[in-house]
């Protein structure tokens, strides 16, 4: 494969690869992008969609260059490019990494083996669930975590998001254009989110925000009816009728696939060096998945070049 060729989305995959890249999101991508600028192969495996979670946001406005750009036209702009430099994205799950000498081998569910000299993790962070009775019940009957996804589903009714963070306050602002009223609960005294997105929020008039209670339970019978919350200061409960309930109370890292392999702390994000590096050379974490100070779009891209760079002036 040339340095420019087109890159593949074929099943025809290598038995080496100099990098595997776990994870097709703006991490992930770039670190394929400065790879095969390197003249290096790249294979990224994905396991659903390219471009990564950024395809869920609704709309994207600190992206550089963009004023404004819908989540998923910037996460195809991603893969795009990291095509157009030949990396290849292969769709499917890495289940299982082990290592050989100075390679790894990544296990994927098709049955693929695949050896490299350099792996890196990029496989992002998952919805964290609130715990509360009735969730896992109504998943899918009412309570969703993706505004974007399902948000033209509850068109004209009225919804409870949780969660009073930038994920929170943004997807309101999407919803409100297509629900009928929304009901913030925030478990804090105050919002949380950056001040642009809590002006939104307090300013239009199809939002109604709660804020220092708890979700004490989802209730319904085929779907979900009701939402009981509780004042954190004087304990008094409240119920709220919804037609929908959306889930913004933080993140989870996916990062069972190198887990008892690299350090990672003990909420399961990955302890990297300045460039990524993990505790085993040639594995670096890249993106939401490491500790790190800021989880956002440019960082996460920032990551995955730093990372890639690195690791072709140290392994090649």
């Amino acid at each position: 494969m040339g340095l420019f060729d087109i890159g593949s989305m074929s099943s025809d995959v290598k038995e080496y690869y100099d990098f595997v890249i776990i994870g097709g999101g703006p991490a992930g991508l770039t670190a394929a992008i400065y790879a095969r600028r390197a003249g290096l192969t790249a294979l990224v495996v994905e396991k659903a969609l390219e471009g990564g979670a950024v395809t869920q946001t609704h709309i994207v406005e600190n992206w550089p260059g963009e004023k404004s750009i819908e989540g998923q036209a910037l996460g195809q702009k991603f893969a795009d490019h990291a095509k157009h430099f030949g990396a290849e994205i292969h769709y499917a799950f890495a289940q299982k990494v082990t290592i050989d000498g100075d390679y790894k081998v990544v296990e994927l569910d098709d049955g693929h083996s695949v050896r490299c000299k350099v792996l890196i993790v990029a496989t992002g962070t998952q919805p964290r669930k609130l715990g509360v009775p009735g969730e896992t019940e109504f998943r899918g009957k009412g309570i969703t975590y993706c505004a974007a996804c399902d948000g033209y589903l509850f068109k004209d009714k009225d919804v409870v998001v949780i969660g009073g963070g930038d994920s929170a306050c943004d997807e309101s602002h999407f919803l409100a254009k297509v629900v009928n009223s929304i009901t913030m609960v925030q478990n804090l005294p105050y919002l949380t989110a950056a001040k642009i997105l809590q002006e939104r929020i307090l300013n239009d008039p199809k939002i109604t925000v709660i804020t220092n209670h708890v979700v004490k339970e989802i209730r319904g019978t085929s779907k979900v009816e009701e939402v009981v919350i509780i004042d954190n200061t004087t304990k008094e409960e409240k119920v709220i009728k919804t037609d929908g309930v959306f889930i913004y109370v933080g993140l989870s890292p996916m990062t069972e696939v190198v887990k008892g392999l690299v350090e990672m702390n003990q909420n399961g994000y990955v302890i990297t060096d300045e460039n990524m590096e993990t505790n085993v050379p040639g594995i670096y974490a890249v993106g939401d998945i490491r500790i790190k100070g800021l989880r956002q779009i440019v960082t996460a891209a920032a990551d995955g070049a730093i990372a890639a760079e690195h690791a072709a002036r140290k392994y090649f």
